[in-house]
């Protein structure tokens, strides 16, 4: 057995110990560990800006994309915004013990209660993205849950700052420092042995980050995978839309931070407004350095559009280029969602209260908007504080996952010495 193998155990093992003392905590306790931490990420901002530059120093050196530096860099601004989120999780009403429900069963008169509950240990495996390190304990800790984390190479010095803050919060608490623990190591063969189970220690693997990352996890994971896939998010700008709601909405959704899965890669708009609107939308985007690829319809709109190919349409950017179609009326904008979407988050820019129920009821992703930016599709913007990711299966949960997505339930049954016949 490998020295990387024998620690892996090791650390789910601890992992496992944890659980049980988290889960048992009180309320109060699991509160104190998360305002233990908000405080300490604002009062160390100067280690973790220091740990992330060393990351993005080795990002350039390693031809790093300026989407992905961009979502790998912190600044003080993104430091509070994080300390920020572990904070409204902190004030997020705790979970863990809430009664979803209750009756009495008419054939035994048994008195039935289903109670969340934790789920165990997570293993979350996560990319370029150091706020995910503190976002994921967070949660994990409202919601009783032990974490293992395992983030990408290119993030770990960041991550091992954030992660020092974390045990110190913990231990001040009184919860055992092994209740999050993040993995040291860039060895990849350590994401393997989480995908094993660690003898049976992870209860289910989050991933979270590019479709690469999330394959790998749905093809190798031993246990149950809570899946966040890519954000092939679209925007429809339907004939009923305000003209200057639609520009700002558009705008705000592609461009306002390229690098996000709920950016806008996709824009789609109705034959009957396109030849005025979607000039005035393409100018808008082009002004913010924005790159467009069209079909056929808006490029005899727009001439100097690039044609768009096959795959543009299925493409996640994450970087300022943007698809346009236009489509002839919503049943064409639904079909080529269906077609090409991932799931994830779909807008429709409309004052016509017909064509936004029709786009909310069919649409069938995680998310579907209505006169909003795609760029909501967040769990701090949803009122959770943050988020382990967007999930975009149909089972267990869906869309952000939260502290309360976090967690499974029991029955508790209670009787007055009923025995079945």
């Amino acid at each position: 057995m490998s020295d990387l193998t024998t620690a892996m155990l090791a650390r789910g093992q601890r992992a496992r110990n944890a659980a049980r003392l988290l889960r048992e905590a009180s309320s109060e306790t699991r509160t104190k560990a998360l305002r233990l931490l908000a405080n300490k990420l604002r009062h160390n901002a100067d280690a973790i800006l220091e740990a992330n530059q060393v990351d993005l120093d080795q990002g350039r050196a390693n031809g790093m994309s300026e989407a992905l530096l961009d979502r790998l860099a912190l600044n003080p601004a993104r430091i509070e915004g994080i300390a920020a989120a572990v904070d409204i999780i902190a004030d997020v009403k705790d979970p863990l013990g809430v009664e979803t429900d209750r009756w009495t069963a008419p054939v035994n008169g048994l008195d039935i209660a289903r109670v969340r509950t934790p789920i165990g240990v997570l293993g979350i495996i996560y990319e370029s993205r150091p706020n995910v390190t503190a976002d994921a304990a967070a949660l994990c800790i409202r919601s009783g849950n032990a974490a293992i984390l395992r983030c990408g190479s290119d993030c770990l010095q960041s991550s091992l700052a954030i992660a020092r803050l974390i045990g110190e919060a913990l231990s001040e608490a009184g919860l055992p420092a092994d209740c999050v623990q993040l993995v040291d190591t860039p060895d990849r063969a350590a994401v393997g042995l989480m995908l094993s189970g660690l003898n049976g220690t992870i209860d289910l693997i989050v991933p979270r980050g590019g479709k690469s990352l999330v394959g790998r996890v749905q093809a190798e994971a031993r246990v149950a995978v809570l899946s966040h896939l890519e954000g092939m998010n679209h925007t429809y700008v339907h004939s009923g839309a305000d003209a200057d709601m639609a520009r700002a909405v558009v705008v705000n959704a592609k461009m306002r931070r390229v690098s996000v899965c709920g950016a806008t890669e996709t824009l789609l708009i109705d034959k009957a407004i396109a030849p005025d609107l979607l000039p005035l939308i393409a100018a808008d985007l082009r002004a913010k350095g924005c790159e467009l690829r069209g079909d056929s319809a808006s490029r005899a709109i727009v001439p100097d559009m690039v044609a768009a190919t096959l795959e543009d349409w299925s493409t996640e950017y994450l970087a300022p280029v943007l698809t346009v179609a236009v489509v002839d009326n919503i049943d064409a904008a639904i079909a080529h969602i269906e077609q090409y979407g991932s799931g994830h988050t779909e807008a429709i820019v409309t004052h016509d209260a017909e064509a936004a129920a029709t786009f909310l009821n069919r649409v069938d992703s995680a998310i579907v908007v209505h006169n909003a930016s795609t760029q909501y599709a967040d769990g701090g913007e949803f009122g959770f504080g943050g988020e382990i990711g967007i999930a975009t299966g149909r089972m267990h949960a869906r869309g952000p996952v939260g502290a309360e997505q976090l967690t499974t339930y029991k029955y508790m049954v209670r009787g007055q010495g009923q025995t079945r016949p």
